[in-house]
């Protein structure tokens, strides 16, 4: 049986003023079970771990154009090599991470291996359906 889950890890880079970033340590999570979204997560400072959901496609069409309205937006940015800034924004802040396009388009090719983009809902029908099944429904 295929693994339902593909993992990722990746250095990113915090913004923390506008000439000083910082390395962050950025877990990647994407699940067969919720095909339309993506986990980002990393530690604030030496907090608790903070965890971001959003759009899988909002972090594919983020990696070519400005995408995202509210909480989450993504885009490229003008840096050598290629980079995507992702912006966060919640009630108790926001945060700035720069991260490196090679590592995320390698994570996304992974996650349509695995549910290929516009075969979400196709996966989920075939997950309930075979749920049934294997329950003798």
């Amino acid at each position: 049986m295929q693994n339902s889950t593909i993992l990722g890890h990746m250095l990113m880079r915090l913004v923390v003023s506008t000439v000083s970033t910082r390395l962050v340590s950025v877990d990647l999570r994407y699940e067969a079970s919720d095909p339309y979204a993506v986990q980002l997560a990393f530690r604030r400072g030496r907090g608790a771990q903070v965890t971001w959901h959003f759009g899988r496609e909002l972090l594919i069409d983020g990696l070519t154009r400005p995408v995202g309205e509210g909480d989450v937006r993504i885009g490229p940015t003008d840096h050598h090599p290629p980079e995507v800034s992702i912006t966060l924004k919640s009630t108790i802040g926001s945060a700035l991470l720069l991260a490196s396009c090679g590592p995320l388009n390698a994570f996304l090719d992974r996650t349509d291996s695995l549910v290929p983009v516009g075969y979400e809902s196709v996966e989920q029908d075939i997950d309930a359906q075979l749920e049934r099944i294997l329950r003798g429904a």
